[in-house]
């Protein structure tokens, strides 16, 4: 018996040294581990602030991405993201929350007094670590959009098996991905996943009081300083740690967006863009109308450099790209061919159809681009622009010529000397030599009648007002 259990005592010493053993030295056993990440470390250094207003674009998604990395490369005990913007592009969006989904330092959405974080902004503030917005903010209406403005989606009918038309099956598509997405970003930071799913599906957007209550947001502040004095002391999780934000003597540093990006950010817009083709259009037209001015046309060349930079920012369709450029090609003709307006009006017709398929791209950005209030008007601008330039440009050339010999008959002038039937006259601050057919004196009214070669015919004009 004696060494029965001396044997069984050797086996346990022995299995609990093995496991001392197995166990690396210096970490810690899971319930200490489990402890210890929920201890909140001090997190200290700047507040950096980067602001966004616009929509969000490839110029934008590097300035909020760099930011990010400074924010890490500075260990900053906060990033601040100030936005208002009314969507974006989708990949640009991905690119924005990957960043902020990855990201060791912690980030901060405020959506301030007045601003909309609309559709993309949607995405960008679910992402954060903190998300923010002042009285008078909203969010929402993540919903993917058509560019012609009728973005209800026809249900299918249920007695029918016939499919649903492509157009209706693409921005389906594009509705299952955005949802998915914002699901799986809410989930992450802990948000109202079912209000995301409807921002997106059903496009809806509330105020900021409702999306604190619904739990879409974590506080509501009226600037920038009530927040920082909200968030000091405030715990943020980071990837497992947990830190403490000390924010009350940190130093508040701007991070401003570059002069290029600045001025990518701003002409990465569609209606910009638009506007920038129609004058670039209009423009070179009227060259075309007015050879040898020059002025006309270097300027609508460089507003079609500047659209065509425009469209390498936002996503657009080449269809619609095209029919656009084929009405303005229908219009150029009407200056070499005479169809009475018809190639004019046709012209017009493929440039509303262009425009209102341009940026119809739901699949990859939620930018919108009216078509009834900006496709029309504009369009419709070009059209009386062009129409009163051939008016115009018309009426000079049927008009009689004023050159040469022409601009002299008729004209008045005064003898400058007596005319006897020879003698000088003062003509357009000029003096000619002249021939009258009776003796005119000194200081009299004479009128052009004739030129021969270099001399003038003149005849004794009636006096009435005063001398030319």
């Amino acid at each position: 018996m004696r060494t029965a259990l001396a044997l069984a005592l050797g086996c346990a010493l022995a299995s609990g040294a093995g496991a001392e053993a197995r166990e690396p030295a210096g970490e810690p056993s899971a319930p200490a581990a489990i402890e210890r990440s929920e201890e909140a470390r001090p997190r200290e250094g700047a507040v950096l602030i980067a602001r966004v207003e616009g929509t969000i674009n490839p110029a934008s998604a590097d300035y909020l991405v760099h930011a990010i990395d400074v924010a890490q490369q500075t260990h900053a005990a906060l990033l601040v993201i100030e936005l208002d913007t009314p969507g974006g592009s989708l990949g640009s969006t991905q690119e924005i929350v990957r960043a902020m989904l990855r990201a060791d330092a912690p980030i901060a959405v405020f959506v301030p007094r007045g601003a909309w974080a609309a559709s993309a902004g949607t995405f960008i503030t679910l992402a954060a670590h903190i998300a923010a917005m002042a009285p008078g903010s909203s969010i929402g209406a993540a919903h993917p959009i058509t560019i012609g403005g009728d973005n209800q989606r026809k249900p299918a009918d249920p007695a029918s098996e016939a499919l649903p038309p492509p157009s209706d099956i693409e921005l389906e598509k594009a509705e299952n991905f955005t949802a998915s997405f914002i699901e799986s970003i809410a989930k992450e930071r802990g948000r109202n996943v079912e209000w995301a799913a409807k921002a997106v599906r059903e496009s809806v957007a509330i105020p900021a009081d409702e999306a604190l209550e619904l739990k879409v947001i974590d506080l509501i502040a009226g600037d920038r300083e009530a927040l920082l004095a909200e968030l000091d002391g405030r715990e943020v999780n980071l990837g497992g740690n947990h830190e403490r934000l000390m924010l009350r003597h940190a130093p508040v540093r701007e991070l401003p967006m570059g002069l290029l990006a600045r001025l990518l950010h701003a002409i990465a817009d569609p209606q910009l863009a638009f506007l920038l083709l129609v004058a670039g259009a209009g423009l070179i037209w009227l060259e075309l109308n007015t050879p040898g001015i020059g002025v006309p046309g270097v300027l609508g060349t460089a507003c079609l450099i500047i659209a065509a930079t425009a469209l390498q920012l936002v996503p657009f369709s080449w269809l619609g790209l095209a029919l656009f450029l084929g009405g303005c090609a229908l219009v150029a003709a009407e200056l070499f061919v005479s169809s009475y307006g018809l190639l004019f009006v046709a012209g017009l017709v493929c440039m509303l159809l262009g425009g209102s398929m341009i940026f119809d791209r739901p699949d990859v950005s939620d930018l919108e681009l009216p078509f009834w209030r900006v496709v029309v008007p504009v369009v419709a601008s070009f059209a009386a622009f062009g129409a009163l330039a051939a008016w115009a440009v018309g009426r000079v050339l049927r008009s009689p010529s004023k050159l040469g010999e022409g601009e002299l008959l008729g004209m008045r002038g005064v003898a400058s000397t007596p005319l006897t039937p020879s003698g000088t006259v003062a003509l357009r601050g000029e003096l000619w030599s002249a021939d009258a057919d009776a003796e005119i004196a000194k200081g009299e009214p004479v009128e052009v009648i004739a030129i021969e070669g270099m001399r003038l015919r003149v005849r004794r004009a009636p006096r009435r007002g005063a001398n030319p």
